[in-house]
């Protein structure tokens, strides 16, 4: 991977679920710690079902280091699903080598992804810390954590300023909680992958 400052950064991320779980807000809090913290171009685009709560919703974002021509996903960087009836709408959007996300409760059928999937029980974490409603922040962590999408300061910040005031804290809580899932899971695909090569040579 080209590093260096002329090199071309672009990520194309969709988000989806069901009207009511904050799916257009983790897209917001997502382009705004690009843009505002990372200092990147970021879009955001929004589809709401027919019904406000409980329809299928959507949110598109592309981060880039270069102007964004074009604000909707073509090719899926990374697709997070926190329902089933997302994950069969857009799973086909994946790129190749893209990135599945799923919120392992609320999605019960997701083949083909190989080893880019990656699974949380977002919904059940941010049950047991008393509020099902902060599972798109749980979700944001751990979405932080496994593809470095955005930074970790900067989607910090974009959480505490974009939650109702008052609820910060929890918030913040709710999102180490996702990180450090991600964080836990990596170390353990790698521990798996040095075993698996240790035993193989």
């Amino acid at each position: 991977m080209d590093d260096s400052p002329t090199a071309k950064f672009k990520k194309e991320i969709l988000i989806t679920g069901l009207g009511g779980q904050g799916i257009i807000l983790a897209g917001q809090v997502l382009g705004t710690a690009a843009c505002i913290a990372d200092h990147l171009e970021s879009t955001l685009t929004q589809s709401y079902g027919p019904e406000a709560r409980g329809g299928a919703c959507s949110a598109q974002v592309i981060i880039s280091n270069k102007q964004i021509h074009y604000p909707y996903v073509r090719s899926a960087d990374i697709i997070v699903c926190m329902s089933q009836s997302g994950y069969d709408k857009y799973r086909h959007m994946l790129a190749d080598d893209g990135i599945l996300i799923i919120d392992q409760d609320m999605v019960r059928s997701a083949e083909g992804a190989g080893g880019g999937l990656f699974p949380i029980p977002a919904t059940r974490i941010a049950e047991e810390l008393g509020r099902k409603m902060m599972a798109n922040i749980v979700m944001l962590g751990f979405v932080t954590s496994v593809t470095g999408v955005a930074s970790l300061q900067g989607m910090l910040s974009s959480v505490s300023d974009s939650v109702p005031k008052g609820t910060q804290s929890t918030n913040i809580a709710a999102f180490n909680k996702g990180y450090d899932f991600g964080q836990a899971l990596l170390k353990a695909r790698q521990k798996k992958a040095a075993a698996k090569k240790g035993a193989d040579s």
